[in-house]
């Protein structure tokens, strides 16, 4: 570490702290301290001078400056009296405030006190060549009397109690700033506060009348869950029976019927017909809806369901113009309901067939990502953008829409998408009107 030696002096009798409390300052003022770091400093020389020659011993002290890394002035004091270390750092204590760093120790010739002050930035002993110039200006410096460093202090302390005087004025500013501030932030805490507990009160009395909306809902539909498993198990034995009776009836073996009598019996058993297969769907979907269907998992041969649809299904393509076609899983073996998941299936694929009148009706599977998506698409009426959740809304039959064969009833799409659901899959779909429809099933490979 390069030091520059800039000024060395002694203290000798009590008047010559004035003079270092002078050189001290006057050497802080060359090096570039502020005008508050030259009284500290000064101040902690004085204190320091005063208590080695009130020990009865002279004292050298040297002024020195470190360029280098962090530019630093240290101010060394040696007092060649041993062991008064302990002493003087006791007293030291509070002078110690003023400088960065104050350290009392014995040395080889007595005991050593050394002080030490950042430079700032803009020091001129930080330009080259300037350290010449601040020596030989402070070496030309001759010392004031005590009355001139009396009348400096005088001015110094003036300038400290203006200073304090105008730091507790902008305090006293600052408080009643405060003051009202706080005041105004009492005011909006206390009507934030009011409007806070009203609107609690409201969001109480809003989830209190959604908790019982919810019970309500609940209830209603617990009891129509059990109206339509009631209604559909009653309907089902005379429909039933309507059926048979319509069956024997045209039996050949019965009495024979005139060609009108037959024509309405057949009328008799078609319609008893649709009407069982209704009653079969309002409990199927009652069923759901009261989850009451487990789902029964076990590994699925997807070849094998493919084919039960393919030769189940195919007896109802009868039109010639539509393609039905079923292709090769590529995925050979699901973790499923095998039951549940034909049915879905098959609900798809005979909806498809119903309003499809010329192109094709298309079943595959295939593996995306996590899940395996099973895909009915077909050329048939196709359905409007804005109604494709409306159509899985029970009853729920497009407007202008006829099946081509058959009879629809509005719950085999609810229903799919139910047991989809208790699959733990999702059921989607997009269709433009004139170009057909796509139902897009997708099942998690691991349920």
């Amino acid at each position: 570490m390069r030091a520059e030696p800039l000024m060395r002096t002694r203290i000798r009798v009590e008047q010559d702290v004035f003079t270092v409390r002078q050189i001290g300052r006057e050497v802080a003022r060359e090096v570039g301290l502020e005008s508050q770091d030259q009284t500290r400093l000064a101040t902690a020389l004085s204190e320091v001078g005063r208590l080695l020659v009130g020990a009865g011993r002279d004292a050298d002290v040297v002024f020195t400056a470190t360029l280098d890394g962090v530019p630093t002035l240290f101010v060394e004091m040696a007092h060649p009296v041993s062991g008064d270390s302990a002493r003087l750092s006791a007293q030291l204590t509070q002078v110690g405030r003023l400088v960065d760093t104050m350290e009392v120790g014995d040395g080889e010739t007595g005991t050593v006190v050394r002080m030490s002050r950042r430079l700032p930035p803009s020091s001129p002993a930080l330009i080259p060549g300037r350290m010449d110039e601040i020596r030989e200006r402070l070496s030309g410096h001759v010392p004031g009397t005590p009355l001139d460093e009396l009348t400096v202090q005088n001015q110094q302390l003036i300038a400290a109690l203006d200073e304090v005087r105008a730091q507790r004025d902008d305090l006293a500013r600052l408080n009643a700033e405060l003051e009202d501030t706080n005041r105004g932030v009492m005011a909006l805490y206390h009507q934030l506060s009011d409007e806070l507990e009203e609107t609690n009160r409201g969001v109480v009395a809003l989830y209190a009348e959604l908790d019982e909306k919810s019970v309500q809902l609940r209830a209603a539909s617990e009891a129509k869950s059990r109206f339509l498993a009631n209604v559909s198990h009653e309907l089902r034995a005379p429909v039933t029976a309507i059926i048979g009776l319509g069956r024997l009836l045209s039996d050949e073996s019965s009495d024979k019927l005139t060609d009108e009598q037959a024509r309405q019996v057949e009328l008799i058993r078609s319609s008893a017909t649709d009407l069982l297969s209704l009653v079969n769907d309002l409990l199927d979907l009652a069923k759901a809806e009261a989850g009451r269907i487990e789902p029964n998992w076990s590994d699925v041969d997807l070849k094998a369901v493919f084919g039960q649809l393919r030769g189940t299904l195919r007896p109802l393509a009868t039109r010639p113009d539509v393609d039905f076609i079923v292709d090769e899983p590529a995925v050979p073996v699901l973790r499923s309901d095998e039951v549940l998941l034909a049915q879905v299936l098959r609900n798809l694929l005979t909806n498809a067939i119903k309003f499809t009148a010329t192109g094709s009706v298309r079943l595959g599977v295939e593996r995306v990502g996590d899940d395996v998506e099973f895909t009915v698409a077909d050329t048939g009426t196709g359905i409007p953008p804005e109604l494709h959740e409306r159509i899985f809304e029970e009853f729920y039959q497009v407007p202008g829409s006829q099946a081509l064969s058959g009879k629809g009833t509005g719950l085999g799409l609810p229903y799919a998408r139910r047991l989809v659901a208790i699959l733990g899959g999702a059921m989607r779909v997009t269709s433009t009107p004139g170009e057909g429809s796509t139902f897009v099933v997708s099942l998690p490979v691991s349920p």
